[in-house]
């Protein structure tokens, strides 16, 4: 094990030492910038591998968390499975297989999309974005990134009886449920809630936490509601995602694989054997992600082309290529 502390031994009062340089940015052969962060990594039987900076201290995982929150979907009663709860864990891109079946999971549970809570937004998707616009379509609520989340978290009312108008209050039937659960996986008391960017309680856990929740998952039973959502993962990646990210890239090449992204650059991943890994970059700088993802990757072997395609993080100049961000570690 490998463990690099981040908390300076100066005495009461002392501030942290910074956490170690993850990632660098390298334009035309010169360092411009670093990116610093924590991150853990989970050996088979989930004793920690790697730690560096504070992964025990608590951090919010953002939509790395969707797996919980879908988990409680169904703890509910919602019976989800396939696109549906691939749908209901993921952060879309906002194509239109994606809104396409946001609509539809709100009609089959005689829901619309005024009923959701997420706010008007366009694709997350660049190009599809621009596409999106082009046609002289408006912002849209079923377009972000979290209505197939926030789809799910309405029938769970339906089913529930639970109020529909407060569905993302911290204090709703369903957000306590959703707590429970992710204590529950993450083997730790929620440190916090806040609210996420599309309006839904987001709940704090340690880096740590969250490969646990991940390791949790893909070693659950067959059948349990933590296993389908992590198969209904696997099996339906570009629902999780999209076309063009990482997400979806590394559930399709790598058997059993559990990926899931969370904004302000969070990551997490299990393998099938139950190797698990988290990490965040501290400047939620999202260009680091990717090469940092791919180092860890390497350590835990994964042999694959789609590693570095992970890894491809490239700085333009003149709309060419003059360098990259990289890891080092």
């Amino acid at each position: 094990m490998i463990v690099t502390p981040s908390v300076s031994g100066g005495g009461p009062g002392a501030a942290p030492a910074p956490h170690p340089v993850l990632a660098e940015a390298v334009r035309s052969g010169f360092v411009e910038s670093r990116h610093r962060g924590s991150l853990v990594v989970l050996a088979a039987d989930g004793g920690v591998e790697l730690a560096l900076g504070e992964p025990a201290v608590p951090v919010l995982p953002r939509s790395a968390n969707k797996p919980m929150q879908a988990a409680a979907v169904l703890r509910a009663g919602v019976d989800l499975s396939g696109e549906r709860l691939a749908l209901a864990a993921a952060s879309h891109s906002g194509e239109p297989f994606h809104v396409d079946l946001v609509r539809t999971m709100l009609a089959e549970h005689g829901l619309t999309p005024g009923d959701l809570r997420t706010p008007p937004s366009l694709p997350l998707d660049q190009a599809e974005a621009e596409r999106y616009l082009a046609a002289g379509r408006p912002r849209d609520r079923v377009v972000m990134n979290c209505s197939g989340k926030h789809a799910a978290m309405l029938a769970a009312c339906r089913v529930g009886g639970w109020p529909l108008y407060s569905y993302a209050d911290p204090s709703h039937p369903l957000q306590l449920l959703t707590r429970d659960v992710v204590e529950e996986a993450a083997g730790e008391p929620v440190a916090a809630v806040g609210t996420d960017g599309c309006g839904a309680p987001l709940m704090a856990i340690s880096l740590a936490g969250l490969a646990r929740a991940f390791r949790s998952y893909v070693l659950a039973p067959e059948g349990s509601v933590e296993r389908r959502v992590a198969d209904a993962m696997r099996a339906h990646p570009e629902y999780v995602a999209g076309t063009n990210r990482h997400d979806t890239w590394l559930m399709r090449a790598v058997p059993g694989a559990l990926s899931k992204v969370g904004a302000d650059a969070v990551q997490a991943v299990a393998l099938p054997d139950g190797r698990a890994l988290a990490l965040k970059i501290d400047d939620g700088g999202a260009r680091a992600l990717g090469p940092v993802l791919a180092r860890l990757l390497e350590r835990l072997g994964v042999d694959d082309p789609v590693v570095a395609r992970i890894a491809d993080s490239p700085l333009l100049g003149g709309g060419e290529p003059v360098g990259g961000v990289r890891a080092v570690f």
